[in-house]
Formats: C-alpha cells, sequence, structure tokens
C-alpha cells in the first residue's frame, strides 16, 4: 500500500513539472486588425491634441479642413486613410471626414482641402454623415464634443469608389493597416 501511494505522489509530481501545452489564442475585439499596428504622431498648425478646434474650422467659420502632418511611416505602406468623427453626438458617432487612397509619398494635407470626390493626387473622398464628399467641420448642437482625426498607414490602395462611407472603409482597412495616428481636438457651438 505504502509503495502504491508513493508511486501516485511521484506521478502527480512529475505531471506538475511537465510542460504545459500552449493556451489557445483567444479571438480579440479587432475589427480594424490594428492588433500589431505601429503608432505614428499625427499634428496640426491649427491645434494641439485636447485643445479646441479654432472657430474657423467649424461650421460656425469658413467650415474648412485644417492642415495636418505627420511623419514617415513603416516600410511597405502604399496608401493612408483618414477619418475624422464626433462620438459625442447625440444620435451616435458623427462622421465629418472620410478620406482613403492618400498617396504614400504624402507627409501632410494642406488647410482647406479640396471636398471632390476624386483628386488629382489619387486621393478619394467617402461620404460624411451629412451625405456629402469631403470635410464638414464641427457643428455640435449643444456642449463640448471631441472630434477625432485618425490616420491610418495601409500595405495597399484600396479598391473602393469615391463615396464610401466609414463602415465600408473600415471593412476594407480590416487586416491592411501598419500604423495609425490620432489627433483629438473640441468644440463647443
Amino acid at each position: 500500500m505504502r509503495k502504491r501511494i508513493l508511486l501516485m505522489v511521484v506521478l502527480f509530481l512529475l505531471s506538475a513539472c511537465a510542460p504545459s501545452a500552449p493556451a489557445a489564442k483567444q479571438p480579440t475585439a479587432d475589427p480594424l486588425g490594428m492588433e500589431e499596428a505601429m503608432t505614428m504622431e499625427l499634428t496640426s498648425p491649427a491645434f494641439t491634441h485636447g485643445q479646441p478646434i479654432p472657430v474657423k474650422y467649424t461650421c460656425k467659420g469658413e467650415d474648412i479642413s485644417p492642415a495636418l502632418a505627420w511623419g514617415e511611416p513603416p516600410a511597405g505602406t502604399q496608401s493612408f486613410a483618414l477619418i475624422m468623427d464626433d462620438p459625442d453626438a447625440p444620435a451616435g458617432t458623427w462622421v465629418h471626414w472620410v478620406l482613403f487612397n492618400i498617396p504614400a509619398a504624402a507627409r501632410s494635407l494642406p488647410e482647406a482641402f479640396p471636398t471632390d470626390a476624386a483628386l488629382p493626387d489619387g486621393s478619394l473622398s467617402g461620404k460624411n454623415s451629412w451625405g456629402r464628399t469631403g470635410y464638414g467641420g464641427p457643428c455640435p448642437p449643444s456642449g463640448t464634443h471631441r472630434y477625432f482625426f485618425k490616420l491610418y498607414a495601409l500595405d495597399e490602395m484600396l479598391g473602393l469608389s469615391s463615396g464610401a462611407d466609414k463602415g465600408e472603409l473600415e471593412k476594407a482597412m480590416a487586416g491592411h493597416i501598419l500604423a495609425s495616428a490620432e489627433l483629438m481636438g473640441t468644440f463647443s457651438k
């Protein structure tokens, strides 16, 4: 009986020391495939991160886009995409700007970027929540809202047509994002 108990103890100790099988990888809630994406910096000469967006760039002013700039993207970048939205809108996130197939050589967008559906450099404008292409500035019904400018470095040119909406763009970008950058500004009407 003692030998049997001793054998059970030895087997138990050996099994505790054996390497365990690797845990199965759990699926992540990462719809854009950004799990491995690097970060870049996105800036504007018009405002700094977390600060108010000047009236000039809103529905109370000229309603033109602010200039944006970013640094070198990772190797393999074929294009950029940009989404500007307001998650504080009463009816859910309000999309202000969708722009994609921005050339990989670009490092900035000028102030008052054209709102045409297709641009000479190959960039394509998507539809915002007003149903228009191009930029639509901050215009909250009340209170202070946050406006997120999100830039994505992609490993391909997207096969979308101009007028694609944010959801279509995000679906097309999934699994193709090499790096991302974000700039947030606020505005109170």
